[in-house]
């Protein structure tokens, strides 16, 4: 008891809210076993007030075992898990008395009853498990306790539908899944059940989900458009229409500072609607004497941005100056440590660090010195340019703080080139003394791993020069053949344009095949090599009776012979017309030449 008190010290209920009928004891007696907390169905005043409840329960909120069980359809109690328990307990549920049945909480140990994912704006839930004798008014009874229904879809079967008024309550009816449901005191297996409630999906909640999510896109759009109004600048005041009054208007405003630039795009305005005639060009002409009065005053005001631009640099070049010096006295400190009687003294790391500091402070040095030698240059390009401006008579008339600035730039550009000149000296000695001592530094090393780089790109260069020269050589020995098979069709035209003059004539059938007893068959073959390729041809085409193409003999004897060519063997083959004949075969696009075997037909004709 006392640590039941303990835990429910976040409920705090007055003594004048506290008010219910002790005539029944049977009550009583449950109410002080529930630490004075009057179970539903009991007469009396409500503990609290309903506004002091949550508008939303989740079923996993409870009090632990050994604790006071809460009740969350009593109406008052705050539904707020107590302070100072520990998560990870088993929760207690009490037992829910009504007026036609009572609820039998489940077993604390047992896990939580399963809920599918829960439908944006979901008011309906599913209740299964229902007693067979389970009416809709019981049903209305029980889940009342949870808020306001709308509507009960009650089935055959022992489950039904419930629709409540808002979203919060489903989450109170989601608590009462797991209980056990028994209809008076009957142990009748038709009057028990167990409930298990669970998120259901309808289309009457979807459809005024949508609506609310509609109706707040409506409202975002409609404050952004508010924002975005109030934000927009403001539209340009409409050009009056011209007039002598408002001419005057306008000349009195193109006097003034302030109003120059709203006058002066009026009068543009005008000018551009037509509005000069004979009879205000008198008036225009003063307006346009009042613009052009304040050219001089702009002239003014250019020269003065220029002062303070000119102003502006000379103050810039004094500060980088003076960051130049600071640089230099850093360098030279470091040239200080560089020194034989100083650098003995120090670590190998040490002196990484500091030849690695004393580089970009040099690095840095040296990119300020170039800025004010840059900036330095162009002054000197200005006066040089100034000087050629002037007239001959202006030259003398030179101001002494000119002369004096200019001295002033050539002392302070000399003093830098001297202490360059000195860090230079300073990095010879340093070098001559490293390379008396064979002491080699990181950047040698990088020095020397570039030079091996190098020389490898060199050989890789090389090996492709070689390639490259090999490939000439080899397309020059192509060309060559191109070259002597070019000739070879040359003489082999010119031997057939003597055939066509002596009166020789080739039909389509028989290329090649000379007509005429009178003139000699065929030339002598020159070699041993080519009385071999009579031999092979011949019996290639003999094999194939109805023909080959060129390319299909040459890519067979290219397996034989790889530097034979097809316009070899077409020679070939025309020097023998007795022995192999070409024929013409296919219509239009598919017409084809092809050689056959004409020898046993030949030793006819040649012996006639």
């Amino acid at each position: 008891m006392a640590a039941g008190t303990e835990s429910l010290e976040g409920i705090v209920i007055g003594p004048s809210q506290i008010g219910m009928s002790v005539t029944d004891t049977t009550a009583w007696a449950t109410a002080m076993n529930n630490l004075g907390i009057a179970p539903v169905g009991l007469a009396g005043q409500p503990l609290a007030s309903d506004p002091i409840c949550v508008p939303t329960f989740e079923h996993g909120l409870g009090i632990v075992t050994g604790m006071a069980p809460v009740n969350p359809m009593m109406t008052g109690i705050s539904l707020l898990q107590p302070t100072g328990v520990p998560p990870g307990l088993p929760v207690m549920k009490e037992i829910i008395h009504c007026t036609s049945c009572t609820l039998f909480p489940a077993n604390p140990n047992l896990p939580p009853p399963a809920t599918r994912d829960r439908p944006p704006g979901c008011k309906t839930v599913f209740v299964g498990g229902l007693p067979e004798n389970a009416a809709e008014e019981l049903i209305r009874e029980v889940f009342e306790q949870c808020g306001s229904i709308i509507a009960i879809r009650k089935s055959k079967k022992n489950f039904c539908h419930i629709r409540f008024a808002e979203e919060f309550m489903v989450d109170k009816a989601i608590y009462l899944s797991g209980y056990r449901m028994r209809l008076g005191s009957s142990t009748d297996k038709k009057d028990t059940g167990r409930l298990h409630v669970d998120f259901a999906q309808a289309r009457d909640d979807f459809y005024e989900w949508e609506c609310k999510q509609r109706m707040f896109a409506r409202e975002e759009r409609h404050r952004r458009m508010l924002e975005e109004e109030h934000l927009r600048p403001p539209s340009p005041a409409p050009i009056v229409h011209y007039s002598e009054h408002e001419a005057s208007l306008m000349a009195e405003k193109l006097k003034d500072e302030n109003k120059f630039s709203e006058a002066i795009s009026v009068l543009l305005a005008w000018f551009e609607r037509g509005e000069v005639t004979r009879r205000s060009a008198n008036n225009f002409y003063s307006m346009i004497q009042s613009a052009n009065s304040h050219s001089r005053r702009l002239m003014s005001e250019k020269a003065a941005h220029e002062q303070e631009m000119e102003d502006a640099k000379e103050r810039f070049k004094n500060v980088l100056s003076g960051i130049l010096t600071g640089f230099e006295q850093i360098v030279a400190v470091f040239k200080a440590a560089s020194k034989q009687k100083a650098w003995d003294h120090f670590s190998k790391a040490q002196r990484k660090n500091i030849d690695i500091w004393r580089k970009q402070a040099e690095e840095i040095r040296n990119a300020h010195s170039e800025e004010l030698m840059g900036i330095r240059r162009e002054e000197e390009m200005e006066m040089s340019d100034g000087d050629y401006e002037e007239s001959p008579i202006k030259v003398p008339r030179v101001d002494e703080s000119a002369l004096a600035a200019q001295a002033h730039a050539l002392k302070e550009e000399n003093d830098s080139l001297r202490w360059q000149l000195d860090a230079y000296r300073n990095e010879v000695e340093l070098l001559k003394q490293e390379q008396g001592k064979f002491y080699r530094t990181d950047e040698n090393h990088t020095k020397d791993q570039q030079l091996q780089f190098q020389q490898q790109a060199m050989q890789g260069m090389q090996q492709q020069l070689l390639a490259l020269q090999e490939q000439h050589r080899n397309k020059e020995l192509e060309l060559e053949k191109m070259k002597e098979e070019k000739s070879q069709v040359q003489a082999l035209l010119t031997v057939l344009k003597e055939k066509e003059t002596n009166g020789f004539t080739l039909s389509v059938s028989t290329q090649g095949r000379q007509t005429n007893e009178g003139s000699p068959a065929s030339r002598p073959l020159k070699s041993e090599k080519e009385a071999l390729l009579v031999g092979i041809i011949s019996t290639f085409l003999h094999v194939h009776p109805f023909g080959a193409n060129i390319e299909y003999l040459w890519s067979y004897l290219q397996r034989l012979d790889a530097k034979i060519s097809s316009g070899e063997i077409e020679m070939l083959l025309l020097q023998l017309p007795h022995m192999f004949k070409q024929e013409f075969t296919g219509v239009g696009a598919t017409l084809e030449k092809r050689w056959k075997f004409c020898g046993f037909e030949g030793i006819k004709t040649v012996g006639q």
